[in-house]
This record gives structure tokens, C-alpha cells and sequence, in this order.
């Protein structure tokens, strides 16, 4: 949960850099200034590498745990089988990739709905 909380805070706070900067340009506030641009896309880069990595933590953890349990069933010391329910921080954590992915690409491409 809290690689979640970060990336989203990363991803966030990049996009909005990055539009604010964006929009001073279009009004003529300031010139074409690249570093707020890179700076922006940095941040949402970053967010979207610790939100892969915290993914790619979460389903080994997992798959432990799942492994530990057939063990624990084999030798007895549990009974009956239940499943592990639908991890809903995977799932969050998988639309906030593509949400962040999203961005990027709006970033970089100005295309899509934020660019």
C-alpha cells in the first residue's frame, strides 16, 4: 500500500508540474522551457518504476504465501481449502500503471485526453 500511495504521489505531483508550466507557456507567461517539462515526466517515470516494482513485490509475496499454505495442508497443520480472496491492491495498483503510462504518453505525445 504504500508503494501505491507514493507512485500516485509521484505520478500526481509530476503530471501537475508539468501542466502548470504547460499552461504559463500556452498564455505567454513564460518561454519554451524544457527542465519543468523533463522534471514532470522524471517524476511520473519514477512514480510508474516503483509502482512496477511494488507489482512485481506483491505477486511473489504472494505466491510465497500461497506455496507456505500447500505445505501447512500437506503436513496437517491446516484443514479444508480456501482460495486467497482477489487482491484489490493489485488491481489498484494496476490501473494506477495505466493511468500513469496514460500520462506519460500524453506527456510526451500531447496526445489523448490530457495533452
Amino acid at each position: 500500500m504504500s508503494v501505491i500511495r507514493t507512485s500516485l504521489s509521484l505520478i500526481s505531483f509530476g503530471f501537475t508540474i508539468y501542466q502548470v508550466f504547460e499552461k504559463l507557456r500556452e498564455a505567454g507567461t513564460i518561454a519554451h522551457a524544457a527542465a519543468p517539462r523533463n522534471f514532470g515526466v522524471a517524476l511520473v517515470l519514477l512514480g510508474i518504476a516503483m509502482l512496477v516494482t511494488g507489482i512485481v513485490y506483491h505477486v511473489q509475496f504472494m505466491v510465497g504465501l500461497r506455496q507456505e499454505r500447500k505445505v501447512m495442508t500437506e503436513y496437517g497443520l491446516i484443514h479444508g481449502e480456501s482460495h486467497f480472496p482477489v487482491s484489490l491492491t493489485l488491481i489498484t495498483a494496476i490501473v494506477l500503471l495505466i493511468i500513469g503510462v496514460a500520462a506519460v504518453i500524453s506527456m510526451l505525445f500531447q496526445v489523448g485526453p490530457f495533452g
